[in-house]
């Protein structure tokens, strides 16, 4: 599961980042670190410019998508709201997934992500949950394995009004390993630099190699810090948010 996750690096940043050839100023996306299921994020993908017809090369671009996978055939936007992880596992099988998994891949770009732990309260002895903030232990960013789709709004008439289609996304999910296994058994999957152009090329398809590419994340690059439970609400949000909680 990955339900929250911060992701504060400037567009900019990201372009370079990720050798992205095309994006909208006027897009831009402030700083989160409570990023939330249907939260506006950011996303790398390559796909042919509509506006160029069929045939025309791919680009590589940074754009905003909404968190929460919704398939183009279903009949309301809510069920994006309960499909904002697809496991690697079962990926490739999945009604809702699988058609995106060979066409429409992305990468969504992260500082860290929040997971929770089962704990008990010192003082009242109840039960509790704590919150932990997972991070590359050399804070480079990390790019999480996505998908996306499109939606069609069928109370908008014509196809190039913007509000026609809706674009969201879903994290790729898999077991834990390294620190974050310690906190949760489940944990997004990020992409090493040498397999981006394979997982963002739309014409590579073959699902046994895209696959592949989604190995287990190695041990010892990540690292962990209990943080307040402020993040538990998504109306809290700043740096302060990923600040470690004192001994």
């Amino acid at each position: 599961m990955c339900g929250r996750y911060v992701s504060t690096r400037s567009p900019q940043d990201l372009v370079q980042l990720f050798h992205v050839a095309a994006w909208r100023p006027e897009e831009a996306l402030a700083p989160n670190w409570n990023v939330a299921p249907t939260n506006e994020v950011w996303a790398v993908l390559e796909r042919a410019p509509r506006d160029q017809g069929h045939g025309a090369p791919v680009e590589r671009e940074l754009r905003p998508l909404r968190w929460g996978l919704v398939p183009s055939w279903a009949k309301d936007v809510k069920i994006g709201a309960r499909m904002i992880n697809a496991r690697v596992e079962t990926v490739h099988e999945k009604p809702a997934f699988r058609r995106a998994f060979v066409k429409r891949r992305c990468l969504l770009p992260a500082d860290g992500f929040y997971e929770w732990q089962q704990a008990t309260d010192e003082v009242t002895g109840k039960a509790r949950k704590q919150p932990y903030f997972i991070y590359p232990e050399d804070d480079q960013v990390m790019a999480l394995a996505g998908l996306y789709e499109y939606w069609r709004n069928p109370e908008i008439g014509p196809d190039d009004d913007p509000g026609a289609w809706l674009i969201t996304c879903t994290i790729l999910t898999t077991e834990a390993t390294d620190a974050a296994g310690r906190v949760h058994p489940r944990m997004p999957l990020a992409l090493t630099p040498d397999h981006y152009d394979a997982w963002l090329d739309p014409h590579h398809q073959d699902p046994d190699d895209l696959r592949a590419l989604l190995t287990q994340p190695g041990d010892g690059h990540l690292d962990t810090r209990p943080v307040s439970t402020a993040v538990n609400s998504v109306r809290n949000n700043g740096p302060q948010l990923v600040d470690e909680l004192p001994a």
